[in-house]
């Protein structure tokens, strides 16, 4: 621990652009003291308390992803909707937990890679009808997030 109470070696990074559940994500933080870096490439009002940081990198392609996987590690826990910013942080030992709470693993990331890929394809072909993007983001997602950083933050801390 820190001087101030913080649990040093753990560290939650936000992939914060469209992130639905930034808010959820600091009551958990506060709760369990641990500081939380939001990263995004245009700017974004945070709460102003010390465990809370926010980081306005460049507009270039994947500068807040290239931010997030230059830290990625055992130590750090990353919320993300990206896929391939998932696998990035994986493959650096990082828990990695969607919005929707759903947790990517190494054994789960290639399927969602996968089918990713298929979509894009899906999406990109000039006589397929709108397929639409992912589902609407619903209450239930809401709690299961809040679950699954609870839960992962505890396994940590003890583990």
């Amino acid at each position: 621990m820190g001087g101030r109470g913080f649990d040093l070696t753990l560290h939650i990074y936000i992939d914060a652009d469209a992130c639905p559940v930034r808010e959820e994500t600091y009551k958990v933080a506060r709760r369990h003291i641990v500081p939380v870096t939001v990263v995004s490439n245009s700017f974004l009002r945070v709460p102003r308390e010390p465990l809370i940081k926010f980081i306005a990198v460049s507009d270039s392609f994947d500068a807040a992803d290239d931010y997030i996987a230059e830290r990625a590690d055992e130590h750090a826990v990353i919320i993300t909707a990206d896929i391939l910013l998932a696998e990035r942080c994986l493959k650096s030992a990082a828990t990695v937990i969607a919005p929707n709470g759903k947790p990517f693993t190494m054994d789960s990331i290639g399927s969602a890679i996968a089918t990713r890929a298929i979509m894009a394809d899906l999406r990109a072909g000039a006589d397929m009808p709108n397929i639409g993007g992912p589902p609407p983001f619903t209450a239930k997602d809401r709690s299961r997030f809040l679950e699954s950083l609870h839960v992962t933050l505890e396994k940590l801390k003890c583990g």
